[in-house]
């Protein structure tokens, strides 16, 4: 198979190159390199949310008949590979890459009119309440009710590992709408107003001292019917819709390798057991690069994804637990250092030892262990790939 680029994409990802050298301000660069969690904080989040939506690229993954550019999967890698050697902000994905689908592949036509370009403007801000105590991986044993009481549900429950749920004013959660089903079949898929009486967050900091993470507890939130998305009933199809999208809505290869690149930038010439592990984590990373490309090369050609597919979540986060590994210790002892201020590029910051790119280190490479268990934990892709790709 040929994965060289044709002219037309080539044209595409000058036109990119040209987007970013122009829209990406340097303070916007620098929160982003300094950022020690998987999304930009909501300052820098918002400024460049709002020149990718002026530009008409913010829903790049979006279908045309959706309001998105209508672009095809290699144009959407080239875009993904783009910001990453470029430094832009990672946006948070519940709204943009998951909810947002959800809504125009399941939504009423009520629900999208209100829903997405508010989603867009970022007036909306999504959390996702999946995971609960007891019930991560196994969704299906999910215990938050919904009580069906005219118009409306009455839903209690609590949700765990809510990533940026202090930021959000929506909350997209899968509730228990009955109990006398099999498990699968009694979930129900909800668009849940986060300033509803009895909507509690409380955070959850994480051992680099971030708060990125928490709690949200719902006690008798009463919730409209008409914010129900699907049929009743019908929320585990819609969550493995979804879930397809977390799992596999991106490339992960672009990423790690710009790090990969800033990392030997920051540091300067690695040399002896450091130099080896640079160049294995390179090779890891460029292998699953030619993997992810190939598979939008063939989807772009009409072809089912190949369940080799099911295997770049996996490998992305051990090459990216093993970049942040390197980045602690290529800097020495300075990777140790570990305020508790944030964010990073802030002017409460305290001065950092040796460089900004160290004092940032440990923080990343705490966060960077959660990779092999959000989004899927490693076991559970193991399952997967033993099920669809090896039949076993």
């Amino acid at each position: 198979m040929d994965l060289a680029l044709t002219p037309e994409q080539r044209a595409f990802r000058e036109e990119v190159r040209a987007f970013l050298a122009a829209s990406l301000s340097p303070e916007l660069r620098r929160g982003a390199a300094l950022t020690s969690g998987v999304f930009a904080e909501p300052d820098i989040a918002r400024e460049w949310q709002a020149i990718l939506e002026a530009k008409g690229w913010l829903v790049y993954h979006w279908p045309d008949h959706a309001g998105g550019p209508g672009w095809t999967p290699v144009q959407r890698w080239i875009f993904e590979k783009e910001c990453a050697e470029a430094g832009a902000p990672i946006l948070p994905g519940m709204g943009l890459k998951l909810v947002g689908p959800v809504l125009y592949t399941y939504g009423t036509p009520a629900q999208k009119d209100h829903y997405l370009p508010r989603l867009r403007t970022a007036e909306h801000i999504w959390a996702q309440g999946f995971s609960e105590p007891g019930s991560g991986s196994d969704l299906a044993s999910l215990r938050t009710r919904a009580v069906r009481d005219g118009d409306h549900y009455v839903v209690s429950g609590h949700k765990i590992w809510t990533t940026q749920a202090h930021h959000a004013n929506r909350l997209f959660a899968l509730v228990r709408t009955d109990p006398h089903v099999k498990p699968q079949q009694g979930i129900s898929f909800l668009l849940i107003d986060m300033a509803l009486p009895g909507v509690t967050v409380k955070p959850i900091l994480s051992a680099s001292g971030d708060h990125e993470l928490n709690e949200v507890f719902l006690d008798e939130v009463r919730v409209p019917v008409s914010d129900r998305v699907g049929e009743e009933g019908q929320g585990w199809s819609i969550a493995k819709f979804l879930l397809e999208n977390e799992r596999g809505g991106s490339s992960f290869a672009p990423a790690i390798l710009a790090d990969l690149a800033r990392l030997r930038t920051s540091t300067g010439p690695l040399t002896g057991e450091l130099a080896d592990r640079a160049v294995r984590l390179q090779l890891e990373a460029e292998a699953l690069e030619m993997t992810e490309l190939r598979t939008l090369i063939e989807i772009e050609h009409g072809a089912a994804p190949d369940p080799r597919s099911l295997t770049t979540k996996l490998l992305a986060s051990e090459i990216r637990q093993g970049v942040e590994a390197l980045a602690v210790d290529a800097f020495g002892l300075a990777g140790l250092q570990l305020p508790v201020e944030r964010p990073f590029y802030g002017d409460a910051m305290p001065t950092p030892i040796g460089s900004p790119e160290a004092q940032v280190a440990a923080a990343r490479y705490l966060n960077a262990r959660a990779w092999s268990i959000f989004g899927g934990t490693s076991e559970i892709q193991l399952t997967l790939i033993a099920k669809a790709a090896l039949g076993l």
